[in-house]
């Protein structure tokens, strides 16, 4: 039956592969490749000989169309980017919303992905985390992204290039100070390396010693306590008949003032009371 199957590749390994994945690739009539080079290595390590044409960034908007003609016209096809699942940061987002909209059949295959891989070997809280790719470039695109993240609780995902890494490494630490990370480079690979500290430290490691390879970043997310000890330095100068004073100044009234105010001093309601009388 014709469809488009998302294959995911090794992102490292290529034992790292599943069965699945093989027999779909073997039953195919097209793969479509981020890099044929790439995916001819990977096709020829486990003897599979089949048609490659190539589905990447710059083209995929046009691509997209003619890989469901094709599919329209009865044929199976695979698409694989070079390492992981397609969709993740790589080709593939665009031509699945394509599917959707014109009702073409699609498979999800599950398989290999660098960021679940590099989130549990942080030792980082793997309940809720955020991934985002990439970062830009430029500090004034990087900037708002950050901006928007810094107070999330959630333990923070980025990819990196080994020629980029020292510098985001610095603008973290510019913009999230000192947290934990986890540097996760060449994962699955024979050089795979995983070092754990804290910002500064990896900075100092990675200016001594030269980066290479791919790179997962895993970051600590805002703890409670930096939370609370934020939330305290707004009022910890402040009297309390000023602290209750500034809560109805930003639209409380009088009466949930005075327990917000017991409540982030962890005081009794009575006695916060107290030192409202003449407000």
């Amino acid at each position: 039956m014709s469809k488009l199957y998302l294959v995911p590749t090794p992102i490292g390994n290529l034992k790292d592969i599943t069965l699945r994945a093989l027999e779909v690739l073997k039953d195919v009539d097209v793969i479509a490749a981020e890099d044929t080079r790439q995916t001819l290595k990977l096709l020829n390590h486990y003897e599979i000989k089949k048609t490659l044409i190539s589905y990447h960034q710059h083209n995929e908007l046009g691509k997209s169309e003619s890989i469901i003609d094709r599919i329209r016209k009865g044929e199976k096809i695979a698409l694989v980017t070079d390492a992981g699942t397609p969709g993740i940061s790589d080709p593939g987002a665009v031509i699945v919303q394509r599917c959707i909209d014109q009702e073409i059949e699609f498979e999800v295959l599950p398989g290999a992905t660098a960021i679940t891989t590099a989130v549990v070997y942080s030792g980082l809280d793997t309940s809720k985390f955020l991934f985002r790719g990439f970062l830009p470039r430029e500090n004034k695109d990087r900037k708002p992204i950050i901006e928007e993240l810094k107070n999330r609780t959630e333990t923070l995902i980025f990819y990196e290039s080994p020629h980029r890494l020292l510098d985001t490494l610095k603008f973290l630490y510019e913009n999230l100070g000192n947290r934990k990370i986890a540097v996760c480079r060449e994962l699955t690979k024979l050089y795979e390396q995983i070092f754990r500290a804290s910002l500064d430290e990896a900075i100092k490691y990675f200016d001594e010693n030269s980066p290479r390879g791919e790179f997962v970043l895993v970051i600590q997310g805002k703890s409670l306590e930096e939370i609370e000890n934020e939330k305290m330095a707004q009022w910890e100068h402040l009297t309390i008949e000023d602290h209750i004073i500034k809560l109805i100044n930003e639209g409380l009234n009088k009466k949930e003032a005075i327990k917000k105010v017991a409540k982030e001093r962890n005081l009794p309601k009575s006695e916060v009371y107290k030192y409202s009388t003449e407000i």
